[in-house]
């Protein structure tokens, strides 16, 4: 009976392509601010993108679908004082998106489907309790409005951008600069990495520190760490030689690594985007003009190599989009956004198939934009696994959805006597904003007709002038 050599899976041949010249996004300023962040957030309707600019801090939304060259007087979003360190959409709202600066403060947006006419800069809601500057943030992956955001200050918050309140302040965990926070898969557990070279499990809900690895990599460059979706952690960072490395823990026994690659000798960090369906580690330097993958199965060596896409450019950041936001007919399975200097470039991870039938075995149930909790809910101690939707039929983002927000009044502490404030009521300031943003618009639009109109005068005023001086 011959031995089988050849490892059998379905994504041993994915296969990366940088998409069309066309298909890319021109003349972008990217961020030059040194920090480890993406830098880039993507989501089936934006694509969102930090940028220079002067006095302050922007990024820049385009619609998937603007591609090319994008004008230089494109509007951005434009309200921290500081540069912009990080940017995460809201995975139950693709029109909102949050955003934490050198400034200290976490700003949350909502960005409308059509495109305005002048830069956005009234957030509809300002988080403020870091003395720090900001630079993670992490949306709750199943609670409605949850946002992490850690700082400067070696505190993470969690907040209920709803009414704007501290849910919960983690605020002696960490001794030192934190350098990654990443939520499991529904929202229980926190997995942190310090400058302390230690590698935290936090229960956020009760603040206390579940299981740590003191120096998971032995190097002094930056760790990153995600959680898989067996609840296991995957793990990035260097060897006492500045070698690069990629480890898988076991949280239940923290002494060994349950598997370790090297990889090269670089001083770019790597940012793994794990993709919980197909169970790929996609791993991205910046600096760096290649992307990694590894596949992670339950059999010995537990990380598999698969590939490596190399291209000439390095990549100044990258975006990652939600598995709702790909292409099934073409069995794409992954797509990054590839910051260069002046541009974003899209790059394609497929799996080539004969049939063009839908791949079930490609696209299992994937987490839709529906929460499965209320932020209180969460808070009590419930916890829920994300709602799936299937791909199938392909996936259509659903319209424009106001984020609601009801600030609390913070000077009165009694319960709320009687019924709860009606949903208009609650509406009403949002609303007001809305309103007042649309006659904005008009008026601006308004103006820009007149100028048009005057100009078209002028130019009818030169050419009879012209036309009477030729006769």
């Amino acid at each position: 009976m011959s031995r089988r050599v050849v490892r059998q899976s379905k994504f041993r041949h994915v296969f990366g392509q940088a998409a069309k010249a066309d298909q890319a996004y021109e003349d972008i300023r990217v961020s030059k601010v040194t920090w480890d962040s993406a830098f880039c957030a993507v989501n089936p309707k934006f694509l969102a993108i930090i940028v220079e600019a002067g006095g302050g801090g922007a990024f820049i939304v385009l619609p998937l679908a603007k591609t090319g060259r994008v004008d230089k007087n494109y509007p951005l979003v434009t309200g921290h004082t500081g540069p912009v360190l990080d940017i995460d959409w809201c995975p139950h709202n693709d029109n909102v998106i949050a955003s934490a600066s050198d400034d200290t403060t976490v700003m949350v947006w909502q960005i409308p489907d059509y495109t305005p006419v002048r830069n956005i800069t009234e957030p509809v809601i300002t988080l403020e309790g870091h003395s720090k500057r900001v630079g993670i943030l992490s949306w709750h992956p199943t609670a409605r409005n949850v946002l992490l955001s850690a700082g400067g200050d070696n505190v993470i918050i969690i907040w209920n951008v709803g009414t704007g309140e501290v849910l919960l302040s983690l605020d002696d965990i960490h001794p030192d600069v934190i350098h990654s926070v990443c939520w499991n898969s529904n929202g229980s557990l926190l997995a942190t990495t310090c400058k302390d070279k230690t590698l935290r499990i936090i229960d956020p809900r009760k603040s206390q520190v579940v299981a740590e690895r003191a120096r998971p990599h032995e190097g002094a460059r930056p760790l990153r760490a995600v959680f898989t979706a067996d609840g296991k952690l995957l793990s990035t960072g260097f060897s006492r030689m500045s070698e690069r490395q990629l480890a898988l823990w076991d949280p239940n026994n923290f002494e060994e690594p349950v598997a370790l690659q090297e990889m090269d000798t670089s001083n770019g960090v790597l940012l793994p985007f794990y993709d919980p369906d197909s169970s790929i580690v996609y791993l991205c330097g910046k600096g760096d003009s290649s992307i990694r993958y590894f596949e992670i199965t339950d059999e010995p060596p537990f990380v598999h190599y698969l590939n490596t896409f190399s291209s000439k450019e390095p990549q100044r950041g990258m975006g990652f989009m939600p598995k709702r936001g790909l292409d099934v007919s073409k069995c794409e399975i992954a797509r990054f956004y590839k910051l260069h200097e002046r541009k974003c470039e899209p790059i394609i991870m497929t799996v080539p198939r004969k049939s063009d039938l839908f791949q079930d075995d490609l696209y299992p149930d994937t987490p839709g934009p529906e929460p499965a909790l209320e932020a209180d809910e969460w808070l009590s101690g419930q916890d829920a696994e994300p709602v799936l939707i299937s791909l199938k039929e392909g996936y259509v983002p659903p319209k424009h959805r106001e984020l609601r927000i009801t600030k609390r009044n913070i000077l009165d502490v009694r319960p709320p006597a009687g019924p709860r404030r009606s949903q208009s009521a609650s509406e009403a300031p949002l609303l007001q904003h809305t309103l007042e943003t649309l006659l904005e618009e008009i008026k601006a639009l308004r103006e820009r007709v007149q100028a048009q109109e005057e100009r078209i005068t002028a130019l009818e005023n030169m050419l009879c002038e012209l036309v009477d001086g030729t006769d």
